[in-house]
């Protein structure tokens, strides 16, 4: 493991200039496909140091792509903006909002996005003054919280020529992540009925409303018969307008999860004939609207491995007392059954479970485990070899997408975290450039993983975005 200490140097002597940009981002929380503040600071910042952009990837208005360099190895970066509905919060180790109802950085992602810019950055210096021949890439990728940003950019070929991608997500320890996600479709089924008066004569009215129960009755009987690790949730994001008008529109949204591509295509299809039957029995019309669908995360182990050495070579993180007892404050703020249920999660001996913060560097773990969670980074790990790097950037007990996730989002605390990250992501990336034996066994590994299942995009030709 070559040592290029001038690297972290670089990255800590821009330190304040990467915080700035990730708080800018944490002040201003925009929403999936509304980014536009996150993304032109950071397309401007990139740009300034010699990136070529190309904005609207994948049809995208805030997506965009940074390119510096020439041939080959190209190395991407996978960056992340958006933030969450209903989690405004100060920077503070209560909760309490900075706007009721406002939106927040609930999963850290003005973190994640300038971490991996920053890591983009410091490997462009680094390959210019070394004089190595190499492309290095940065995604400015929106709305994963919907699972859409690289799906579409995918389906667009945005990631095919990649020798290998990088992504880290904000946590509450540092560990290269072996865990799986799982695959899922995002859809909706929209009924149209015939409105009447529901006192007077509802038999000359079509309930689309009662279209939208009878399907959710026949998908709820459809769970005694499909796998356990199945999982489909819904919402009934419209039912009408007026108990005494018979709903002339309705609409149920489905998430549709399951721990592999085609297990979610097979229930989805399922599903589907509930909802043609739901609208047969009430003499009703469907339309289905798909927005996005993604796959399972393959975590590229050989990567995760050269990323731990590298963290081992940082070092662990060193929190001060201050933000120790912000922690603190903040991880006592959750109910003691919650504390415990999120550090189990965690794999660590039971004596941290005393520690506010953890800031020593893990071995990779949970190989051949699968949280039930979905991201759309899945999908760049089934076209190019990925691992997906986790650093501490919250108090250890803390619950994701809540209040506390967001407070340490905006702290030093997270400050710290992106950092590392950029660090361990910028000098595991140039071991690939230095070296090229790493890519062959990184690829051997990847062709094991993906034999016989080329991706193919989950989106049919008639997917659309939400509208706005």
């Amino acid at each position: 493991m070559i040592q290029q200490s001038a690297v972290v140097q670089w990255l800590e002597q821009n330190r304040i200039l990467f915080i700035n940009i990730a708080d800018s981002i944490w002040d201003n929380p925009e929403i999936a496909l509304k980014e536009k503040h996150a993304s032109r600071i950071q397309a401007e910042y990139l740009a300034e140091r010699g990136f070529e952009i190309q904005w609207n990837t994948g049809g995208l208005e805030t997506a965009f792509t940074a390119s510096w360099g020439s041939g080959k190895p190209v190395i991407g970066f996978i960056g992340e903006y958006d933030a969450l509905k209903n989690l405004s919060q100060k920077r503070l180790p209560v909760k309490e909002p900075v706007q009721a109802g406002g939106l927040g950085h609930g999963c850290g992602h003005n973190l994640l996005g300038t971490g991996a810019m920053a890591a983009a950055a410091a490997v462009k210096e680094w390959l210019q003054s070394a004089g190595t021949i190499g492309t290095v890439r940065y995604y400015g990728c929106p709305a994963e919280e919907v699972l859409i940003g690289k799906v579409y950019m995918a389906r667009a070929g945005a990631f095919d020529d990649l020798d290998a991608a990088f992504n880290f997500h904000p946590s509450t320890k540092n560990c290269p992540s072996l865990e799986g996600s799982y695959a899922m479709n995002n859809l909706r089924f929209h009924f149209y009925g015939e409105p009447a008066h529901a006192g007077s004569s509802p038999h000359l009215g079509r309930s689309a409303l009662d279209a939208v129960e009878l399907m959710n009755v026949g998908v709820n009987y459809l769970r005694e018969h499909v796998e356990t690790t199945t999982r489909m949730h819904y919402v009934i994001s419209h039912g009408g307008d007026l108990p005494n008008i018979v709903p002339a529109e309705a609409e149920v949204w489905y998430f549709l999860r399951a721990p592999g591509r085609k297990q979610v295509e097979r229930v989805t299809e399922r599903v589907r004939r509930i909802a043609r039957g739901a609208a047969m029995m009430t003499d009703t019309r469907l339309e289905e609207i798909f927005t996005t669908g993604c796959y399972n995360l393959l975590n590229n182990h050989y990567l995760a491995d050269l990323q731990y050495k590298v963290m081992q070579e940082i070092g662990p993180l060193i929190f001060t007392e201050d933000e120790k007892d912000f922690a603190r404050q903040a991880n006592l703020a959750y109910p003691e059954e919650v504390r415990r249920a999120n550090f189990a999660d965690l794999n660590l001996p039971e004596y941290l479970f005393e520690e506010p913060l953890l800031g020593e560097n893990y071995p990779p773990d949970k190989e051949g485990e699968q949280g039930g969670g979905s991201t759309d980074v899945a999908d760049v790990s089934w076209i190019t070899p990925l691992n997906m790097l986790q650093t501490a950037c919250f108090p250890a007990q803390v619950t994701g997408h809540s209040w506390g996730v967001v407070a340490g989002s905006g702290s030093s605390i997270g400050h710290k975290g992106m950092l590392h990250a950029a660090k361990t992501m910028a000098l595991a990336a140039i071991e690939l450039y230095i070296d090229p034996s790493h890519l062959v066994k990184i690829w051997e590994e990847f062709k094991q993983a993906t034999k016989g299942q080329p991706y193919v995009s989950p989106l049919p030709e008639n997917a659309r975005l939400p509208e706005s």
